[in-house]
């Protein structure tokens, strides 16, 4: 839905800017030029009125097609699977395609930027409640010393969660969002930037609280982790397909609490795996730590892979380098 309705557009903050800038940041020779807005003391006049009083009546034999026999009402069956008044379905398919489009190009850049320093990036995503947070500090604590971590927090206000985070010893920056729902990728590649993150490291990405918009925004990210809490209900990955399909990995959290509890785990990775058939599921509990070793272990598992294949581009490049060194060589001595 966001990307038809442009919410928290020029809202963001990211800790450590405190004025209005354009700026330019440069991934491997690509400059992207960055606006971010602040907040400040003075008051945007647009020169136009939004008048609420508008009669009107909603005669569904234009071709809406949201009422059907069972009396339900679907808004989310056209070609831009979201409703806006007063705006074509075509408008907002090609309004979508124009943001994706932009928000792709920066997260490619952003991709290949952490591939080349060997950097293990997980954009992590879930409702708000599901204890992300609290699973972000207990993964720390089992990898710190070990490995380099460096965490991106986003939330609409405050830098609470970020708070939490550097008390565990690690890297990490608050990106606020304001009305926005969701963290894109132009706003990650100013936090890494700031963070100057070491090469082989784990880049952990707290999204902001919502399993809809973040489905749709690329970060650069290797992987789209979905963490779900048992609190939550069993039917989540049924209720909010596109966020599950997009994951690669589904986190059962908060599992000491099911001798509490009617959620049916059977019934949910059911669920999971008719929206997402490859899902891969852990089931963890940040409170007794069960399941963190198998979380730890795939995590290991991804960064050995984002290293190797630094280290096989840099042979690659060397290798290049030594074949254009001998072509020189050989050319000079003609």
């Amino acid at each position: 839905m966001c990307t038809v309705c442009g919410c928290g557009e020029g809202e963001t903050t990211i800790e450590g800017h405190s004025h209005p800038h354009t700026h330019g940041h440069e991934h491997d020779g690509q400059v992207h030029s960055h606006e971010h807005s602040h907040p400040h003391d003075h008051e945007h006049g647009h020169g136009h009125e939004h008048s609420h009083d508008h009669p009107h009546e909603h005669d569904h034999s234009h071709g809406h097609d949201h009422v059907h026999g069972d009396e339900d009402l679907h808004f989310g069956l056209g070609a831009a699977r979201a409703h806006v008044p007063g705006m074509s379905q075509s408008r907002m398919v090609q309004i979508e395609q124009d943001i994706l489009s932009k928000n792709n190009q920066y997260a490619d850049a952003n991709r290949k930027h952490f591939a080349e320093h060997g950097i293990f990036v997980l954009n992590l995503v879930s409702s708000p409640g599901s204890g992300k947070t609290t699973l972000l500090t207990r993964t720390i604590q089992h990898l710190k010393g070990k490995h380099e971590v460096a965490v991106v927090e986003g939330d609409q206000q405050t830098a609470l969660d970020a708070d939490r985070i550097r008390a565990t010893g690690v890297k990490a920056i608050q990106i606020n969002t304001g009305k926005g729902c969701h963290l894109d990728a132009h706003m990650v590649g100013h936090a890494a930037e700031r963070l100057e993150l070491d090469d082989n490291s784990l880049l952990l990405v707290e999204n902001v609280g919502n399993l809809v918009c973040p489905a749709d925004f690329d970060l650069g990210e290797a992987h789209k982790v979905a963490i779900l809490s048992v609190t939550e209900g069993e039917d989540k990955p049924l209720k909010y397909p596109a966020m599950f399909e997009a994951a690669d990995v589904m986190l059962l959290n908060k599992i000491d609490l099911l001798p509490y509890l009617t959620f049916n785990v059977p019934l949910c990775l059911e669920y999971a795996r008719r929206v997402n058939p490859n899902i891969k599921v852990i089931l963890v509990s940040a409170v007794t730590g069960e399941g963190l070793d198998e979380w730890q272990e795939w995590l290991e598992q991804g960064m050995a892979l984002a290293q190797s294949r630094k280290a096989a581009a840099v042979e690659s490049l060397h290798r290049r380098i030594a074949e254009l060194e001998a072509e020189v060589a050989a050319l000079k001595g003609r």
